[in-house]
């Protein structure tokens, strides 16, 4: 069971969703790029989920209860103390990150915190932080959504950095600190995203492929296989595993 819902207007401008997650068997979930960095509550406490460039396999015992708040796409920050890119491809435990005011009371391991036992109040306490968290931090590059959205409409990068005004380097810098890669790497992730997004709502690969600025379909199946590790097919119909 998987589920998200809006984050509240407190937190509307940094994050596009909290989500919770009950595994109901032993499996492994596939975690895919989506340009977004996770805070996440799970069996082994609190984590954070960098930004992936590739296929994340994550093993999930029958019952394990995870809760996530998840960052819009380039706009985490300096949340959780260290520049974006350190995060990238990692998954970090939060009392490994040092330095993050307004996060501390959070760095517990959940099993000592019997009256955060319920996911409800496990999102609530993350809520509340995070809220906490933004308003001592920096806030992000406002160049990073337009970026993101500009590039997921099929620009090119060097249209973007023309659009904006930034020559390929200052684009190159900044979306580096904002995504924790290359201009590059996210547009193959957020024109892979949208791909997906037509896919699952019923569209043919080709019409896909096409939509989402890919050369072809062949192209398409390349690219899903580079970021995910699987087939298109196995994204929109996934098959569980077993752990």
């Amino acid at each position: 069971m998987y589920e998200e819902r809006p984050p509240g207007p407190d937190l509307a401008g940094r994050v596009a969703c909290v989500w919770h997650q009950v595994s109901e068997s032993d499996t492994t979930h596939l975690v895919v790029p989506d340009a977004c960095v996770d805070l996440i509550w799970g069996p082994e406490g609190l984590f954070v989920a960098g930004p992936d460039t590739g296929p994340m396999p994550t093993p999930m015992a029958a019952g394990d209860t995870f809760v996530g708040i998840r960052f819009k796409p380039g706009v985490a920050g300096d949340v959780f103390g260290v520049p974006i890119p350190e995060l990238r491809d990692q998954r970090v435990p939060l009392s490994a990150l040092p330095g993050v005011p307004g996060l501390p009371d959070l760095q517990i391991d959940g099993s000592g915190a019997p009256e955060l036992s319920r996911p409800e109040r496990r999102l609530e306490a993350m809520r509340a932080a995070v809220k906490r968290r933004l308003t001592r931090s920096d806030a992000a590059d406002p160049a990073a959504p337009t970026i993101a959205r500009t590039l997921m409409a099929g620009r090119t990068v060097t249209e973007v950095a023309w659009d904006l005004g930034f020559s390929d380097r200052q684009l190159h810098r900044r979306t580096v600190a904002a995504f924790g890669y290359a201009p590059k790497t996210l547009q193959r992730i957020v024109r892979f995203q949208r791909a997906l997004r037509l896919a699952r709502a019923g569209m043919p690969l080709a019409e896909v492929a096409a939509t989402s600025g890919y050369t072809d379909q062949s192209h398409l199946s390349h690219d899903v296989k580079r970021l995910s590790g699987v087939p298109m097919g196995r994204l929109v119909s996934p098959v569980r595993e077993p752990a």
